[in-house]
């Protein structure tokens, strides 16, 4: 053939009603119009898909072409693009030349439509350079047509015909510019530009310069060809530059917002003159607010971000514009405009930011303000930001956040108490403020962690002996009468709920009956009984929030409440000479701890007090009762957890640190043989120059391949054995989410092997792409065979076929080809992500997958780094967390798939004699990553038993260490 076959998306085809050739030939011959449609649509499927039917290329040429209809001439042209128009020698067939007479007559057809179509078929047949070649007078002829349809058309079929053959029209740049010169219409300028833009440059600036006064007015198209031909012209030395410059300024005016991005982006890759930059970063703003797409949004804060992390302080002064697009409903673009204007903030506007931003607080109260939980929480954590990095706001803000410890909406409220947290531990001089703030808005808050954290950091710093007592008296505000078991009881026995169990009736189920495990039928009694009914009555009574969470079965908060009386109960004692009053508060606290046991003893209570919560509470009580006698759990109360707290927070600015850095400083690998740049010697006049060329051989890869021979022979599998007929092993290479296969044959015997097909199957969320080809192998000849697999989820996926050829006297003979089985640890990651978030994707994910661990390794951490190394996953759990020398480790760990597949795993291990023994509970979305995980794990937790994976059938290699989901 003269050229290579062209590549065609493979079509379905349902063989299972696929007509004949004699049936498709009576179809083209006798049938309606409709019938020929769906038989020339059929011939057009069956040719894409390898059998291209040559022996009705004559009846379509007799019968199809002479047709009128405008559907069998659009079809026919998608015909005569994919069928052979070659025969065995590579030479033009007879047949195409009534094919090129045809496409002449519809080239001079009067219909523009059928012009303009025929014009768009030869942009998609310029490969053939002898079916090109009689048409060039006519398509020529074309370019002064009275319709612009038509012209525009014809403009792009010589373009691309030049681009391949330019021999044949070697005056289409003169001609072109002839063209543009005299052409009215907009799109076909446009066209006209584009070649000259990539066929004659010189040309195309000097047709630029002839209408810079006019650009403004410009349709377009042709404004967004001219930014690219500026791109283009910018790569070499040019002198135009600075005119270059001034016509995107003017461009930046545009009414369109397309040109008006190219324009910005175009202008910071030709200046780093700070107007420029303002005038380009201005325009990004603008854009974002009035844009109406939010993916558009998105784009063009990307785009303003890395402007802004190139030129810091040149758009400090765009922060307020900026701030407008936080008007935006949807969160993805507040939550980029909030990151923006935090690494924006400095302290000249800090002040003016965070006004703006408590403003959009109190807003967030209103009723119909859309997504409001989502947006305050957002604008807390920003705020929260701000109040630590610049000192100097953070008391103007701290209480105004702090109205919003009673949010119905939980994160919002965590979020307040963190950033209060925070800041009363780095600021000392807010603390009496803060405290006092936090006591009057004690009977405000509503959920169990808010309390819990509140109580903390009351326990912690309240250090005033009026300070202590007024907490005291709050607290007994949320908390109600003490002991609270009596006051309960005292309540039901007001209500008469001590009277006898003979007012009891009995109600017989008037419900058909049940049948029990046994196969037995039984009918429903109900039992209803007043005591019941007013127990439950004082339950749901309205009661202090502090005091309605512990009867509800929050035990958690009561020892964290006896945890911070137990501090205020110390630090009193400490300060004060008054052995009465400190008393006092011994005993109140000592009352109010032995009141939340008893009470969760009682039926008072949804469920009875843990374990946990008990011993701790005891603890306390012990602790008090003694005071001084054990100064070292009297040191553990009052300096150790809050040392504690401030060394956790030394460890997260030291890790967001070192990751700042690490996202800052690239590494940078090049040849030993690659020139050497000079920044001293290189002027610095702009960003970097936007190549889209560049660009897109980065997002595909093409760029990156630096894989060594040693690495590609590690991804070779062995697919048939050394004594079969046909020796075959594939080379599996991974490319985004696709798997390459690189397939060898070697023909080991002395036959032709005809007929030879590769076919394969796939287990899992595995796809095969293409269709296998037929080929024909020499004796003792190879063949390389590629096929394409596509990968849709993280899932352990298994690759398995045959070959099959025509042995002799036309005998079939196969070849069962080994297994290969897809590594997921390619397509998993390690990630980051914070512990809110950790513990919010742990509550929502369902599929969860046990892995006990069962190892001869005698170090935890080693144990740790081993699983994190076998699964590509993170460690979130600090490091301060994990050392000491202890036999128990407990740590979280995340990875995310390039499917955005999230994957959470916790290892809880102990050091024994025998080892290192526990478990490793996975969770995801999905359970494919969980199984494919504990499959990961177990194997890796020892050498035979990986080995078992591969050498023995999976499903038996599984048997006894399967883990469970």
């Amino acid at each position: 053939m003269a050229t290579e076959t062209p590549c065609y998306t493979v079509v379905f085809e349902d063989t299972t009603e696929s007509p004949s050739t004699q049936e498709l030939r009576a179809s083209l011959e006798k049938g309606s119009d409709e019938d020929r449609l769906d038989a020339l649509r059929r011939i057009i499927v069956s040719t894409i898909n390898g059998n291209p039917q040559p022996t009705l290329l004559m009846p379509i040429i007799q019968y199809i072409m002479p047709s009128k209809n405008k559907q069998l001439k659009k079809l026919l042209h998608f015909y005569w693009e994919v069928c052979p128009k070659y025969d065995e020698n590579g030479k033009l067939k007879q047949e195409m030349i009534l094919v090129v007479n045809a496409i002449r007559n519809d080239l001079q057809h009067p219909n523009e439509y059928i012009r303009g179509a025929t014009l768009r078929f030869l942009q998609k047949i310029s490969k053939d350079a002898e079916l090109l070649e009689p048409l060039i007078p006519t398509c020529r002829s074309c370019l002064e047509h009275r319709h612009s349809y038509v012209r525009k058309n014809a403009v792009f079929a010589v373009y691309t015909i030049y681009r391949e053959y330019e021999h044949l029209i070697p005056d289409a740049p003169e001609l072109m510019q002839t063209f543009i010169a005299a052409e009215s219409d907009a799109t076909c300028k446009r066209n006209a530009f584009v070649f000259l833009a990539y066929c004659a440059m010189p040309k195309a600036v000097e047709w630029l310069i002839s209408v810079y006064d006019q650009l403004t007015s410009l349709d377009e198209l042709l404004q967004m060809s001219i930014i690219e031909v500026i791109r283009l012209d910018c790569k070499n030395d040019t002198t135009h530059r600075p005119r270059y410059i001034r016509c995107m300024f003017e461009l930046l005016n545009s009414s369109s917002h397309a040109v008006k991005y190219e324009a910005a982006t175009t202008l910071t890759t030709l200046t780093q003159n700070p107007a420029a930059v303002k005038a380009a970063a201005s325009c990004f703003v603008n854009l974002v607010i009035k844009e109406s797409d939010n993916n558009v949004k998105l784009i063009v804060l990307d785009r303003l971000d890395t402007l802004r992390s190139k030129h810091e302080h040149i758009l400090d002064g765009l922060i307020m514009d900026v701030l407008q697009v936080l008007s935006s409903a949807d969160m993805e673009v507040r939550r980029k405009a909030t990151s923006i204007i935090l690494s924006m903030t400095s302290s000249r506007n800090v002040e003016e930011v965070v006004l703006f931003l408590k403003k959009q607080l109190q807003r967030t109260q209103e009723r119909e303000f859309e997504k409001a939980p989502e947006y305050r929480q957002l604008l807390i954590q920003s705020i929260h930001v701000l109040a630590v990095k610049f000192s100097e706001v953070a008391a103007n803000v701290v209480h105004a956040l702090m109205e919003f410890l009673g949010d119905s909406n939980n994160p919002s409220a965590l979020d307040v108490v963190a950033f209060v947290r925070e800041v009363v531990e780095k600021f000392p001089h807010l603390r009496p403020s803060i405290c006092d703030k936090l006591t009057q808005t004690l009977t405000e808050i509503k959920s169990g962690k808010t309390f819990r954290g509140v109580l903390w950091i009351l326990g912690e710093y309240v250090e005033g002996l009026s300070d202590i007592q007024a907490t005291f008296q709050e607290i007994r505000k949320v908390l109600g009468e003490i002991p609270i078991l009596a006051s309960e009881q005292r309540l039901l026995d007001e209500a008469g709920g001590d009277e006898e169990v003979k007012d009891e009736k009995k109600v017989e189920g008037s419900g058909r009956p049940k049948v029990l495990a046994d196969g037995t039928y039984a009918t429903e009694t109900a039992y209803t009984s007043a005591s019941s009914a007013r127990l439950e009555a004082i339950k749901s009574a309205s009661k202090p929030p502090l005091r309605a969470l512990i009867l509800g079965g929050d035990f958690f908060t009561g020892a964290v409440l006896a945890s911070a009386l137990t501090k205020l109960v110390l630090r009193f004692d400490d300060l004060t000479k008054d052995r009465p009053m400190a008393n006092a508060l011994r005993a109140e606290s000592m009352l109010i701890m032995t009141s939340i046991i008893r009470v969760g003893q009682s039926k008072f209570v949804t469920v009875p007090i843990d374990e946990d919560s008990n011993e701790r509470i005891l603890n306390c009580i012990q602790t008090i009762s003694e005071l001084q006698e054990t100064p070292v759990v009297h040191d553990i109360f009052l300096k150790d957890t809050k040392a504690a707290y401030s060394k956790m927070l030394v460890a997260q600015e030291k890790k967001a640190a070192e990751k700042k850095e690490s996202e800052s400083t690239q590494d940078h690998v090049v040849q030993v043989d690659d020139l050497l740049t000079f920044r001293q010697f290189s002027k610095k006049s702009a960003d970097d120059p936007i190549d889209y060329v560049e660009d897109l051989g980065k997002a595909t890869g093409a760029a990156e391949v630096r894989e060594d021979f040693i690495s590609n022979l590690s991804r070779i599998s062995q697919l048939t054995g050394f004594s079969d007929p046909i020796y075959a092993e594939a080379y599996v290479k991974m490319h985004g989410f696709d798997i390459l296969l690189d397939v060898l044959l070697v023909n080991q015997t002395p036959n032709t092997l005809q007929n030879l097909c590769l076919d394969f199957a796939t287990l899992g969320d595995l796809k095969l792409v293409e269709r296998p080809a037929v080929y024909t192998i020499a004796p003792h000849g190879f063949q390389s065979i590629k096929a394409t697999i596509k990968v849709s989820s993280t899932e352990t996926g298994v690759i398995f076929g045959s070959i099959l050829w025509e042995g002799p006297a036309l005998t079939e003979c196969c070849v069962i080809l080994n297994d290969i089985h897809i590594d997921i640890m390619d397509y998993i990651k390690p990630a980051y992500c914070t512990e809110t978030q950790f513990r919010s994707m742990w509550t929502e994910f369902e599929w969860e997958n046990r892995v006990n661990v069962s190892t001869n390794m005698s170090d935890p951490r080693d144990y740790l780094k081993h699983v994190m190394k076998s699964t590509n996953m993170s460690c979130l759990t600090p490091e301060g967390a994990m050392s000491g020398d202890c036999d128990f480790l407990s740590a979280n760990m995340y990875a995310r798939s390039l499917f955005g597949e999230d994957a959470l795993a916790n290892l809880s291990i102990e050091k024994t004699e025998a080892g290192i023994v526990g478990h490793v509970r996975i969770r995801s979305k999905t359970q494919g990553i969980a199984l494919s995980l504990g499959d990961r794990i177990t194997m890796c937790e020892c050498p035979i038993a990986f080995e078992l994976l591969y050498c023995i059938d999976v499903g038996v290699a599984q048997k006894d260490n399967k883990p469970s989901i």
